[in-house]
């Protein structure tokens, strides 16, 4: 089976963006899981948002989101402690 570059059913790009969503889906949703039970879920969602950022604008500007809420947080709490 040869796949065409253009006009084809599936094609690489395709492929990869598939993949990088389901993989990036899986990782995201087991970290917003984690946040009901016992796990890292403050890791673990950032890096499904960094999986999916590999194809998706809108998973990067997520992912620029949460670094800067936590930067903030992060922040303040030192702020709060010194």
């Amino acid at each position: 089976m040869r796949l065409r570059p253009r006009g084809g059913s599936v094609s690489y790009r395709w492929a990869r963006r598939i993949a990088v969503a389901l993989v990036g889906g899986t990782v995201l949703a087991l970290g917003v899981a984690l946040i009901v039970l016992p796990g890292p879920a403050f890791v673990v969602i950032p890096v499904g948002l960094a999986i999916l950022g590999l194809e998706f604008a809108w998973a990067r500007l997520w992912l620029r989101k949460v670094r800067q809420r936590t930067s903030e947080f992060v922040d303040r709490v030192r702020g709060r402690s010194a």
